[in-house]
């Protein structure tokens, strides 16, 4: 069942599968970048799919970012063992 949206092809809505489509293309390691960078900086005419991309790379900054601070945690408190010690003493 196609769906006929009256909107410009510029705002056709992602389908539910379009996305899924779009999470697996944009983790393939390198490739993945890319077509991040691609459709982020607008290499796509759709705004639903270049805000998904852009979100997308914010949180992979996120995730990067962090992992950044736990490397630099584990660095200078003296390795895993510690950063395991540490996080077996926090109390949720």
């Amino acid at each position: 069942m196609k769906k006929n949206y009256n909107v410009p092809a510029e705002f056709q809505p992602i389908s539910m599968w379009g996305y899924f489509g779009y999470s697996i293309l944009f983790s393939i390691p390198i490739v993945g970048f890319i077509f991040i960078c691609v459709f982020s900086l607008g290499g796509t005419k759709n705004i639903n799919k270049r805000n998904y991309a852009r979100s997308y790379f914010c949180v992979l900054i996120l995730c990067l970012i962090i992992c950044g601070i736990i490397a630099l945690i584990t660095a200078l408190t003296g390795g895993i063992s510690a950063l395991q010690q540490w996080i077996a003493n926090l109390k949720f």
